[in-house]
């Protein structure tokens, strides 16, 4: 466990404690030669007794020392006040260097001090009495030199050269037992006192610094790693220590002082419990020391090495290096491992907000990471690592106000004069609750929010999810997807790496089980997704995985979470992925994000948490997705242009295909939409199976345009104003489903509100266009059109075209135009009913019997619409007609042969003409020859008149 920290005494006196208040048995510490070779270079005299409040993030309490009386009472009081609190050291006073009694929480929740920023003032200059003061915090005036702390004698020549002689017996490797070690790190430590005034004493070190590092690298590898009984590692701490404060540094720059400190921060984070010493010493008692108090000790040095490598730290570039070598143990699921780093970082940051003399360049590249994983650490399980991880969070906020003035310039002045005021408010509202702010992640990260700039975000959101995969511990994930979701709503304008953010987010989602966090991370998908900043951004990053989705992603589409006004723009946005590849000319591959964007919406629809949005872009997801489906007829995935690496070849079933893709999103779709009717008609009429075949995809389209327009009209409106603008886009596949939906809809009552430029016109242009098809669904349009009374104007004009149609070799676009001119051939003029008459007399005899019959038909019915005035001129015409349909009333197809006795009796009457009544006869005239004889000679008299 790690060291308590609220003692005031010096070392000294912290050593006496422990030696004259142990428990009976444990055994005070033996006073032997190795222990007087332990050096305490800081007396009390270091620490200037202050009588300044003090925070205790233990109780939630602000303790206040008595305005008056002894400075010495009011800390004995004081400590007994927070005797109830069994820290680590419940029983022995230690003493932090440099890290004062005024540690006081006045930042945030001591606001008397905390000037008022100015507000309406953009052009008044930023000062530092804007930033929110620290009473308590302020640093005290530093030397050089930390040796103004301890006055301490020169060493002479002499003794200079019997410690470097000491010193170079330890290089050569003579170093066997303990005392001979303590003797090495003794005179190690000596002579850095020596050297600011002495230049052998600085060669000396300077020039064996590797030798220096090897030989402490060497030392702490010997101790023991699960036990503690020897003064060594507390020693190489303070030699370090001791160095540093020379400016020595053995521990930054190249490889092998990196390993060092790595070595050095195990060797005492990953020793044993301290119960687990204890047990150890008592079964296997080394009848030296306590390990208890050795350990109190140890960990003391510990703690001492490490603030001296902050105490001047202008561009924090030491604090970067100590964070990356604790940022492990700070996040290790050992609780003993925790609570130690985290004390030790606590006790860090302290001594570096009392002695915060900032210079730029800074090189502190990890704020953003730290403020993560210290407010995740404040909603620890284990109540010490909470405690101490608040108490990190009240210095490095101090820290970071000042970090951010410093580098602060005019282009973001007001925005951290923003920040500010938000802080202040923050911190006024949860003034009454100490306890409640530093122990509530998610508050921590509302004040820290607006400090950190879009790089320090990132890394909060990277942390944070990092975090996720402590499965140990329920509650930091609890705690990290407050967080998460908190930062996400506060900042949500200042993400730049977004994408890497989401990558996170995918990878950590399956190690996440339970559903409240799942359900937070979801929530912050969510706000990235509904600002128009990043929504494309996440679709991409979505759309970029395999598709069937996995139960994560399949998760997140289903379980977005966004307010009302945003759905229909998200929904539109990931519409508008699979719009964009219908617009794209036909590729000898489809784009995988068509598969992709059609899938998510199946997931999206399947979930019917943007059902609103589903509602309102009702038309444009039904036609978009009908054109998927055109699209996607006969293709397997093998025929889908998927990114490298995406899949494997095992992973693509030879059962998945853009087509069950596209289909199953347009079922649910009408589903979800209440088109039930709808999708019961297609089941009933193999409409699926129609919409999916290569030849026969229009007739599924007509299919559910019919059964819309059947069911719910005003539905059926809605998409064919849709579709107006819509036929202009895209290509073939895209242009002809539209249409197909187009022109069926045109049997609406609506249709005829249509400017003709929207039908008419767009079908003149069909009726000439090179695909048959187009041709055909224009032929149908008009048709639908037609049954308008007040379309059949403009139709009229269309008339040449739709005649030389009856000449076309398909027989669908024959049929139509019979269909059409049946409607308008009582209007027709007398030169279009002519040229009509000698197309259809070219048809009679026609192989295909529909047509044959068709053609027929709308002859009788020219017939019977030449007006008075014109008959001469087409009596030549119907004359000619007699003898084939008489020979066709013979014909094998009964329908075609009715229709011929029919037509024939049409001619008779335009004749004024009577047929003998042998012509109606149904018998085969060789059965019966006397009836042909009959008709024979009839139509011999007609024609010598």
């Amino acid at each position: 466990m790690p060291l308590s920290r609220r003692g005031r005494g010096s070392r000294l006196a912290g050593s006496r404690a422990a030696t004259s208040s142990l428990p009976a048995g444990r055994g005070a510490l033996s006073i032997s030669h190795a222990q007087l070779l332990t050096r305490r270079r800081h007396s009390s005299e270091q620490v200037p007794p202050e009588s300044e409040p003090q925070a205790d993030f233990r109780s939630g309490k602000w303790l206040q020392e008595p305005a008056t009386g002894d400075a010495r009472d009011s800390r004995q009081a004081l400590r007994a006040r927070m005797s109830s609190k069994h820290r680590i050291c419940s029983q022995e006073e230690v003493v932090i260097p440099y890290a004062y009694d005024n540690d006081s929480g006045s930042v945030d929740l001591e606001l008397s001090n905390l000037e008022t920023i100015k507000k309406g003032s953009s052009s008044i200059e930023l000062t530092d009495l804007d930033i929110p003061d620290i009473p308590g915090l302020h640093c005290e005036p530093l030397s050089d030199s930390p040796r103004h702390l301890t006055r301490q004698d020169p060493l002479n020549e002499a003794i200079v050269d019997k410690l470097i002689q000491s010193i170079q017996r330890g290089f050569s490797g003579e170093l066997k037992g303990e005392l001979e070690k303590l003797t090495f790190l003794g005179s190690l430590s000596s002579l850095s006192r020596a050297l600011p005034y002495d230049e052998t004493t600085e060669s000396f070190i300077h020039s064996h610094i590797a030798d220096i590092v090897h030989t402490l690298n060497v030392l702490v590898q010997e101790e023991r790693p699960h036990s503690l009984s020897s003064l060594v590692r507390q020693e190489v701490f303070v030699t370090i220590a001791d160095l540093s404060y020379q400016d020595v540094h053995l521990l930054f720059g190249s490889e092998d002082r990196a390993e060092l400190f790595s070595l050095v921060i195990k060797s005492i984070i990953t020793l044993p419990s301290v119960r687990t010493l204890t047990q150890i010493q008592e079964i296997m008692p080394n009848g030296t020391c306590n390990t208890e108090c050795l350990y109190r000790q140890t960990f003391q040095a510990f703690s001492e090495m490490l603030q001296s490598l902050v105490v001047k730290d202008p561009y924090l570039e030491n604090l970067d290096t100590i964070i990356k070598h604790l940022d492990p143990w700070l996040q290790s699921v050992k609780d003993h491992e925790r609570e130690r780093a985290t004390a030790s970082m606590t006790q860090v940051l302290k001594c570096l907000s009392r002695h915060l003399s900032l210079k730029l360049p800074l090189r502190f590249q990890r704020l953003g990471h730290l403020v993560a994983l210290m407010a995740l650490l404040c909603g620890d399980p284990q109540e010490n690592v909470a405690e101490e991880a608040a108490e990190s969070i009240h210095y490095l906020l101090h820290i970071t106000l000042r970090l951010k003035y410093i580098i602060h310039d005019k282009k973001n002045q007001q925005n951290l004069k923003r920040a500010l005021t938000k802080c202040r408010e923050f911190l006024e509202l949860y003034s009454s609750a100490a306890k409640c702010f530093y122990s509530c992640p998610f508050r921590i990260a509302q004040v820290f929010e607006g400090f950190l700039d879009s790089n320090e975000l990132c890394q909060f959101i990277m942390t944070t999810f990092d975090t996720l995969k402590n499965l140990n511990h329920p509650c930091i994930q609890r705690s990290a997807g407050e967080l998460l979701l908190t930062l996400a709503k506060n900042a949500e304008s200042r993400f730049e790496k977004v994408p890497e953010i989401m990558g996170v987010i995918c990878a950590q989602l399956s190690i996440i089980s339970q559903p409240r966090v799942r359900q937070q991370i979801i929530n912050t998908v969510s706000l990235f997704i509904s600002r128009p900043k990043y929504t494309d951004i996440v679709l991409s990053f979505l759309l970029c995985h395999p598709v069937p989705y996995n139960r994560h992603l399949a998760e997140v589409w289903r379980m977005l979470a966004v307010e009302l006004p945003n759905t229909t723009w998200i929904l539109w946005r990931l519409l508008r992925k699979l719009q964009k590849c219908h617009n794209e000319p036909a590729q000898e591959k489809m784009a995988y994000v068509a598969v992709a964007a059609t899938d998510a919406l199946y997931e999206v629809f399947l979930g019917n948490r943007l059902r609103a949005a589903t509602f309102r872009l009702f038309p444009q997801l039904l036609m978009t997705l009908l054109i998927q489906i055109h699209h996607s007829i006969g293709l397997t995935m093998s025929d889908v242009d998927i990114p490298s690496g995406l899949y494997t070849e095992q992973e693509v079933s030879s059962e998945v295909t853009p087509l069950c893709f596209a289909m199953q999103a347009t079922k649910t779709l009408l589903l979800r939409t209440c088109c039930l009717q709808e999708f019961n008609i297609m089941e009933k009429n193999k409409g699926w199976a129609l919409l999916g075949g290569k030849d026969c995809h229009l007739q599924g389209v007509f299919l559910l345009a019919n059964a819309l327009l059947e069911r719910n009209r005003l539905l059926a409106q809605k998409v064919m104003y849709l579709l107006v603008p819509f036929l202009n886009r895209g290509n073939d596949k895209h242009k002809l489903t539209s249409a197909g939906f187009f022109v069926e809809l045109l049997r609406s009552p609506v249709a005829k509100r249509l400017p003709s430029i929207y039908s008419v016109a767009r079908f003149k242009d069909w009726l000439q266009d090179g695909n048959h098809l187009f041709r055909i669904l224009g032929l149908r349009g008009l048709y639908n059109l037609v049954g308008h009374q007040e379309m059949r104007e403009d139709i009229k004009s269309l008339l040449p075209y739709i005649v030389d149609s009856l000449r076309e070799t398909d027989k669908k676009i024959v049929l139509s135009a019979i269909q059409i001119l049946l409607q308008l051939v009582r209007t027709m003029d007398f030169t279009t009913l002519a040229a009509m008459m000698r197309t259809l007399f070219s048809l009679f005899g026609d192989v295909r019997p529909d047509v044959h019959r068709f053609s027929m038909t709308l002859f009788g019915a020219a017939i019977k619409s030449v007006k008075n005035p014109d008959k001469k001129s087409v009596e030549k015409q119907v004359l000619d007609s007699l003898v084939p349909l008489l020979l066709y009333s013979q014909d094998e197809n009964d329908s075609v042969a009715e229709e011929s006795r029919r037509v024939l009796t049409i001619c008779a009457q335009f004749l004024k003409w009577k047929l003998p009544e042998e012509v109606y006869s149904k018998d085969p005239w060789h059965i019966k020859p006397t009836e042909a004889g009959t008709i024979c000679r009839f139509f011999v008299l007609q024609g010598e008149n």
